[in-house]
């Protein structure tokens, strides 16, 4: 359940999730969570068994075995991508969200999307610019998120929900061991990803230092007292 997409609102409680009675820390969605842990280092070494080489021949014939490496690794990222999708869901269904989940929950998606932009790179089909942008706009965000969380949770949106799966369909692409031929879809959806990453940044930037200057402006009244 990315912190995209969730704040801890009383709605999270609602379709016959828990009103009042504690919300264990071992539950479906945070269990989903650790899932998506423990996948990041098997799609890491899924994705470095394969020989970059053989995925990418100028004849355009991949070598088998590197080539059955790749699927498993785009295998693997696909299947901890749609745990945050589920872990979500869940969460905010059966009222299932704890704070070891507010913890876990964005380590594993970072990490998830980290190491594949990073392996990416290493193995140089992807410039190391796009994985600057991309991780450079995530831990701001996440500096964002713990300077104001003392005044309030910023509310999903709509945006945020769209840059992720810009993200997932981007790097999904360039995992697959595909032709040349598809490199400028790929750049496409890469570039989308990228604008959609930019431009929810700032809005969450914006929106940050409204929720400050609100929460700022009401303590001052407060102290002040009614005129």
């Amino acid at each position: 359940m990315s912190t995209d997409k969730v704040d801890a609102s009383p709605r999270q409680a609602g379709g016959g999730g828990r009103t009042g009675a504690a919300v264990p820390t071992l539950n479906a969605a945070n269990v989903l969570t650790v899932l998506r842990l423990i996948l990041v280092p098997v799609f890491a070494v899924a994705l470095f068994a394969a020989d970059p080489g053989d995925i990418t021949d100028v004849t355009g014939i991949a070598d088998a075995s590197s080539q059955l490496w790749r699927y498993v690794a785009t295998a693997v990222f696909v299947v901890a991508a749609l745990t945050d999708r589920v872990d979500g869901w869940v969460a905010r269904r059966y009222g299932l969200v704890t704070n070891f989940g507010k913890v876990a929950d964005p380590i594993a998606d970072k990490a998830l999307i980290g190491a594949a932009l990073v392996g990416l790179s290493v193995l140089g089909e992807l410039p190391w610019w796009v994985t600057a942008v991309i991780l450079g706009r995530e831990l701001g965000v996440t500096a964002l998120r713990f300077w104001v969380i003392r005044h309030g949770v910023i509310p999903a949106s709509k945006g945020g929900k769209a840059k992720t799966l810009a993200q997932v369909v981007a790097i999904g692409l360039v995992l697959l061991p595909l032709p040349a031929q598809a490199e400028p879809v790929e750049w496409a959806l890469l570039g989308m990803a990228l604008v959609l990453t930019v431009a929810t940044g700032v809005d969450y930037l914006v929106r940050a230092l409204r929720l400050r200057a609100t929460a700022r402006t009401a303590a001052r009244r407060g102290t002040v007292g009614p005129e």
